[in-house]
């Protein structure tokens, strides 16, 4: 793979990104004080971080057992946002007996309603939408996106090499800013059914359908062809 045109592939694990108000009175606030969240660690996106708050997420009652099902302990990310959304796994819906629709990042109109809980002072926040499955994705500056022959919003495929559970991933969404850094993101479920373990690059690949003839840098047989590496 050449260096100049693999791309980071991290796993994006369940998280919570809040507006002020949310988090103000989740915090426990007095009206006219807000609440400041505090970075625990950096993310690779530009001032993005992981803060040190950490809110139990609450989804519909297990009728086994009448009591609700929780996921706790899940990070809210930094800065602050002007919109409430809750990351998840498909998974952690089914978890929490939530339909968490897949979406991109800020598409919460009509998404699954969820509640948030703050474990240390007992404040709890019903959300009538804000719980999704996040579409597999890949940050991109406008540079990167020239440099790969994309554009913002297209549809692209992206082989992961991994010891034995090579896998390529479609449906992942080119998304481009000049304040995103290059990195794909994938959730949990993504990353172990591809086994992506330490540091994880992927490529850009055409997807040749059965019976068309393409020039293709792939071996005799095989289905994909390197796509954008300056062949």
């Amino acid at each position: 793979m050449e260096e100049d045109y693999k791309i980071l592939v991290e796993t994006s694990a369940r998280h919570i990104h809040l507006d002020q108000a949310a988090f103000d009175y989740l915090m426990g606030c007095e009206e006219g004080q807000h609440a400041e969240l505090e970075i625990r660690a950096m993310l690779s996106q530009p001032g993005q971080y992981v803060s040190t708050s950490r809110f139990d997420v609450v989804g519909e009652v297990n009728p086994k057992t009448g009591k609700p099902r929780v996921i706790s302990g899940v990070s809210v990310l930094g800065p602050l946002r002007n919109l409430n959304q809750i990351e998840i796994s498909a998974t952690d819906a089914r978890t929490l007996g939530l339909k968490a629709p897949i979406r991109l990042s800020g598409d919460i109109k009509g998404s699954a309603p969820v509640t948030l809980v703050n474990p240390a002072n007992g404040r709890s926040l019903r959300l009538e939408e804000g719980a999704i499955v996040a579409k597999r994705h890949i940050h991109m500056t406008p540079e990167d996106a020239e440099k790969f022959d994309v554009e913002d919003g297209e549809n692209v495929f992206v082989l992961v090499e991994t010891e034995g559970r090579t896998t390529v991933f479609g449906d992942v969404i080119v998304r481009v800013s000049p304040k995103f850094a290059l990195a794909m993101h994938i959730d949990t479920d993504e990353s172990n059914a591809a086994n992506c373990a330490g540091v994880v690059y992927g490529r850009l690949v055409d997807m040749v359908p059965e019976g068309e003839e393409e020039e293709c840098c792939c071996g005799e047989g095989e289905e994909c062809c390197c796509k954008h590496e300056g062949k």
